[in-house]
Parts: C-alpha cells; structure tokens; sequence
C-alpha cells in the first residue's frame, strides 16, 4: 500500500473523529448579561444594600428612660447674684441638649467671663455642664464641676442623642420674640464645633442615612396600629395639645442640614410603598463622652462630688462666678415652674456593627449606634411622655416597638422565597 495514500486516510479520518468530539461536546454558552438597571436615579443616590436588622425581643440588653428638661419659655440664659456670686444659667434645652450644646455654652461662659474670673464653678456633669466648662477653660479659666453624678449616669446619656436642635425646645406661645434668633445662633455654633469630632476613631460623631418609611404618601396622616395602647389623657392644664404648639426653627439652618428626599419605587429596598432618605447626625455617648471628659481633666479641670439643697449654697462656694447646668433639677432648685418633664424611653438591642443606617416606621425609630441598636417609640409625636416624670423602665412599651420593626423585615422578599 503506498504510504502517503494510508497517511492522507489517516489524517481525513482524525479530522472527521475531531469533528465528531467537537460535536459531541459542543462549546459552553456564555453566560447572560445583566439586565441593565431601569431607573433613571443616578447610581450616587441609590441605596446601598442594606443588612438587615435582628430586631428580637430576646435581643433586648438594656433599657433607658430619660426625662427631657423641656422648658416651655425656652432655655433659660439668665444673669442672676446670689451672695457674692454671679450665677449664669444655662439650663432648660428639651430635646435638643446634646444638639445645642456648644453654642449654648459659648453664650453662657461670654456671660460669665464679663467679670474677667479666674476661676469659674459648673454645677452639673450632664452634657451641657461639660460642653459649658471645657468652652471655660479655652477661654483660659480654671474650672471646677461641683455634680452629684458623673456623666454615665446623668440623663444625658439616656437620651436619643440625635442631631435634634428643635426638638421640644419651647412652646410657640411663651417663646421670647427674639428667641429664634438666638436658636439660630446656638444651633450654628454648635455645628461648628462638632466638626473637629468627626472622622475619630470611634465615630464620637457620625453621620448615618436615615430612612423613613409609610405605607400613606408622606405628609398625610398615617395609619394607626389598633393594638398601640392608647396614651392616658392630659394631666396637665395649658399645656400643648398636638406637636404643632412646639416651637419650631429648623428652616433657618436648612443650608446645613439634609431634608428627606423621596425614594423612587424602582430603587426602594423597603417592603413599604412610600419610603424618603436624609443624611442626619448622631452622637456615640461612650466615645465622644470619654473625649469630652478626658479634654476637662487635660486642662486642670477637677470635679467635686457634691449635693446641693438651696441656690443659697452657690453663695458660698470659692469660685464666685457659677455657670448652673443642672437640667431638668431645676425646676425643684430653682423653682423654675416653666420646666414641664417629657419622658422618653429607649431599649438597646445587641451591637450590629454592619448596621449602619438609621431608620423610622409606623412611630417607632431605630438608630444603630456603636454600642448598640437605639428602639424608640414615637407614638403622637412630641406629646408622648409630656408632663410624665415617672422613670421606671416600661419593658412592654420596648418590645412593642421592636416587634414593628421585626415584622418589616419579615415582609422583605428574600425573607418569603
């Protein structure tokens, strides 16, 4: 047989089998392209995925209750002697403690330092008495705390502790004319000052998307939950009767603060058919608190355990200029009949660290800080808690409120595939 014949066969053969294999095991196809995303919201302004928050009862670790120093005339900035001291107040901020801290501050130390002191006395350690001292001592006074209580363990830090500077800060009917004015200058102030906190390590300060979500569009009266027990009726007389009677200033600092935009259907990652987004400010008590404090003793400050029982007492103290900072205790030692107390409760679930978004739902607010995940209930807005001074934990009232939240996330789509 000639050679090169059986050597064309040979190779016409392989490459018909090399076909064959080829078309026996035919070339994977390749996989589909994403269906490119419908909506027209730039990629900027859509929500990030979001995890999901353990919103259980079981996962209750603590509980806190808060009265708010509101004062109906607003907060309290006067000059009075007592003895031979000058007393500058600074007391009397609602809801809006934490917020207005810093520009408060600087009113009351301006006030205080006219006498050209030395040294300066601050009675109390909540918020504003540290806010008030620390800004005393950069303008180069030595400061001493008088307190009954450190800073843990005052109301402050059983607070929201939101960026809330018009919160519950008077009633529109007793505001001085002028007071707006002087929110406004509070309120800039202290946002200023909040900006050197920002970026340290672990976040004293932060800012965090904040969702609100309604089954009615926004703006219109939303649905009652029939099984929210009822709030019991006023006890008190002249009082407000809906959250529209509180003062409000907040559109003049709309140039620095974001406002809820609405959340198109098509990017919407809640199970709820209307649903808005703003970027808000928040305060991690522990971190910023130990910033604070650790600032105050840096600069000489001391701190002297003590009770005091009458104005009279503030005569006879060493420092004969007296910043007083004693919040919602000054309605009984000052006799200040303008303060109302408005409870406020929150229950702490576990930390979620990948949680970092804050969100409000059928009156119940969650806002997840880095000691842990904030559950509030809202229910009537500003009126819930006024002119109630009780402050024992109501656990009920707590999981309540997580079970809101429990039952959103239950409704998301992968939750039911």
């Amino acid at each position: 047989m000639d050679r090169r014949h059986l050597l064309r066969n040979s190779l016409a053969l392989g490459g018909v089998l090399g076909l064959g294999g080829c078309a026996a095991t035919p070339a994977p196809t390749a996989a589909p392209a994403p269906k490119p995303v419908s909506s027209t919201t730039p990629l900027m302004d859509r929500p990030p995925v979001l995890a999901p928050i353990r919103a259980h009862a079981d996962r209750f670790f603590d509980f806190k209750v808060c009265l708010r120093p509101f004062r109906t005339k607003g907060p309290n900035l006067g000059v009075e002697q007592v003895g031979d001291a000058m007393v500058v107040h600074n007391y009397g901020h609602g809801g809006s403690g934490w917020s207005l801290s810093w520009g408060s501050a600087e009113m009351a130390v301006q006030k205080a330092l006219s006498r050209s002191p030395k040294e300066v006395a601050v009675i109390g350690s909540g918020i504003i008495g540290l806010t008030s001292a620390i800004t005393a001592q950069r303008a180069g006074a030595q400061v001493t705390i008088y307190t009954r209580e450190l800073l843990a363990r005052t109301r402050s830090v059983r607070a929201n502790g939101s960026w809330t500077p018009d919160s519950r800060i008077a009633l529109t009917s007793e505001a001085p004319a002028n007071f707006g004015d002087t929110w406004e200058q509070m309120a800039r102030i202290s946002w200023k000052n909040f900006r050197p906190y920002l970026g340290l390590a672990g976040n004293p300060i932060a800012f965090t998307d904040h969702y609100y979500l309604t089954d009615a569009p926004r703006g219109t009266p939303q649905p009652v939950d029939p099984t929210w027990p009822k709030l019991p009726p006023p006890s008190w007389t002249g009082g407000p009767t809906s959250s529209e009677d509180f003062a409000r200033y907040s559109d003049r600092i709309k140039d620095i603060t974001a406002h809820p935009q609405d959340l198109p259907p098509d990017v919407n990652p809640f199970p709820v058919k209307y649903a808005s987004r703003s970027t808000s400010m928040f305060f991690n008590f522990t971190e910023y608190g130990h910033l604070l404090t650790t600032e105050f003793f840096a600069r000489g400050g001391k701190i002297v355990m003590r009770d005091f029982h009458s104005p009279s007492e503030l005569g006879h103290l060493p420092q004969k200029v007296v910043i007083s900072c004693p919040g919602f205790a000054a309605r009984d030692f000052w006799q200040d009949k303008a303060m109302v107390p408005v409870r406020g409760q929150t229950g702490w679930l576990i930390p979620q660290p990948e949680v970092n978004y804050a969100l409000t739902y059928r009156n119940v607010q969650i806002l997840s800080k880095s000691d842990g995940i904030m559950v509030m209930a809202l229910e009537n807005g500003e009126l819930k808690g006024y002119n109630n001074s009780d402050e024992s934990v109501n656990r009920a009232e707590s999981e309540r409120a997580v079970k809101v939240i429990e039952d959103l996330f239950a409704r998301f789509p992968v939750n039911r595939a």
